[in-house]
């Protein structure tokens, strides 16, 4: 079930655009706001949402934090965590890609709260949700913008709430392990072709298994790389075959 995202009393109209921006960008759309400024057709907000002032950005309600208690499964989001067991409101928390591993597994509705730009949600706010998320930062400088925030958490979120991608799955199109057992085979053959000494092929196997492991290789880069290995040794046993019949003279 996709989160919905809630920004807590936002004084600036360009970042609940951008914040409208990023939901869209990563398949969310129900934008809720808590005591929001006034946001005008032609100001900031719908000029940073993009192609999200059509739909997500006006469709968005007008709440109280209150009702998102009471409504939803609330995730508080903040900069800080005084990570100290004896300090326990805002400990312990996860990480947005942690809690994109638990919200795959829990069927229930839930907001993401943002808070205020300048000092983010009150400890009595943080107090009240039932989880808190934090992006690890610098020590030194650790309070991201608002909107920069929410883009890197929305992102993170994205295998819970994007269907589909404009971009290929790469993992999914790795060619699978019968092609490459092919091409190690073929590989091997052009060890014993081209003369290669006995005793280091093991070890050269091992370096280019290794060598096409990391590379997770589709299915037609291997083919291609199988058919360059197979012609080298084609090439190689015509050389030796022709060496053999000049020696039998």
């Amino acid at each position: 079930m996709k989160p919905a995202v809630a920004i807590v009393e936002p004084k600036t109209p360009g970042n609940i655009g951008t914040i409208a921006r990023a939901m869209k960008n990563f398949g969310m759309d129900d934008l809720k706001l808590v005591n929001p400024p006034e946001i005008e057709r032609d100001g900031d907000a719908y000029g940073f949402a993009a192609q999200a002032r059509n739909d997500v950005l006006p469709n968005y309600d007008e709440v109280t934090f209150d009702e998102l208690v009471e409504n939803y499964h609330t995730v508080g989001m903040t900069a800080t965590t005084n990570e100290d067991a004896s300090r326990h409101v805002r400990f312990p928390f996860k990480t947005p890609r942690e809690l994109a591993d638990s919200l795959a597994e829990v069927g229930t509705k839930t907001v993401l709260i943002f808070g205020r730009e300048a000092n983010g949600l009150t400890n009595d706010e943080l107090a009240r949700v039932d989880e808190i998320c934090s992006i690890p930062a610098s020590a030194e400088y650790p309070a991201l913008n608002l909107g920069q925030a929410a883009t890197v958490t929305l992102y993170e979120l994205r295998d819970v709430t994007v269907e589909q991608r404009q971009l290929p799955d790469v993992e999914r199109e790795r060619a699978n392990e019968s092609e490459i057992e092919g091409f190690y085979d073929a590989f091997a053959d052009l060890l014993e072709s081209s003369g290669h000494p006995e005793e280091k092929r093991p070890k050269a196997m091992r370096m280019i298994r290794r060598v096409i492991g990391r590379a997770h290789p589709t299915g037609r880069e291997i083919t291609t790389l199988r058919g360059i290995v197979r012609r080298a040794n084609q090439r190689a046993e015509a050389s030796d075959a022709r060496r053999m019949g000049c020696n039998d003279r």
